[in-house]
């Protein structure tokens, strides 16, 4: 059993889903639903965030280190990969 965790979400069960209803993106909705599933007091351990969503306890921890560090903007950004374009000449 994993041990419980200690986060404060910053932002109210309401937003959440607000925020929940208008994502666009599978990956942004799986890491609302799981600051949802935190600020509403459904889920204690890191651990079972992993198993509800069929995510890797590393990926959980990952989010909810974006989560601490930088809040929702951090954890809702999507970075793209940059293409490069070569030459053969």
């Amino acid at each position: 059993m994993s041990r419980p965790f200690k986060i404060e979400i910053a932002e109210s069960e309401e937003e959440l889903k607000k925020r929940l209803q208008t994502a666009n993106l599978g990956n942004q909705k799986e890491k609302l639903i799981m600051l949802w599933w935190i600020k509403s007091g459904q889920v204690k351990e890191q651990q079972e965030i992993g198993k509800r969503l069929a995510k890797d306890t590393s990926t959980v921890t990952r989010w909810l280190q974006k989560y601490r560090t930088g809040g929702l903007h951090e954890l809702l950004e999507m970075k793209k990969a940059l293409l490069c374009k070569t030459q053969n000449s």
